[in-house]
């Protein structure tokens, strides 16, 4: 078998549809157990913005969107608060979100001084992948989601 990924076969008709040039990732939800903890997370320590915040009562749950820019042109993480849930099994088919980052050292020196206002912590300090020289790190939010965190290419 090929090793190497196999692009799917379009149709010619497939190919000109213009649906598929205005797709684009819009947010990555999140079950959280505390919202305001994983607000105050989000942005006092990854410096995201919170964008918007929607209650349903009626419904039981809350959302809260944060994101590094307008939703407009930017994929955000919708936290999503489910009435009386405070935790949940993260099973084993989540790997991680990740973030690009300035400096992966000080995105995990930033976590870990605030691991205890704010909850979170480093699984992983700051080093090159393995088998190349991207440097990377990982933490974890106050809910255990895994965080990818690379560092920019300068």
């Amino acid at each position: 078998m090929n090793s190497r990924l196999q692009q799917p076969r379009l149709s010619r008709a497939d190919q000109r549809k213009p649906i598929r040039k205005a797709m684009r990732i819009l947010h990555t939800m999140l079950r959280v157990g505390d919202l305001q903890r994983s607000i105050r997370f989000y942005t006092n320590v990854l410096g995201m913005k919170m964008l918007r915040t929607t209650d349903r009562p009626e419904q039981k749950y809350t959302l809260a969107f944060v994101g590094y820019g307008d939703e407009s042109e930017h994929a955000v993480l919708e936290l999503t608060y489910n009435y009386g849930v405070d935790r949940y099994d993260l099973g084993s088919g989540y790997g991680h979100v990740a973030i690009e980052v300035p400096d992966a050292a000080a995105a995990c020196a930033a976590v870990r001084a605030a691991a205890g206002k704010y909850g979170g912590k480093v699984t992983r300090e700051a080093g090159p992948v393995k088998g190349g020289t991207t440097v990377i790190a990982f933490a974890e939010d106050p809910d255990g989601y895994k965080i990818e965190l690379i560092e920019r290419k300068r």
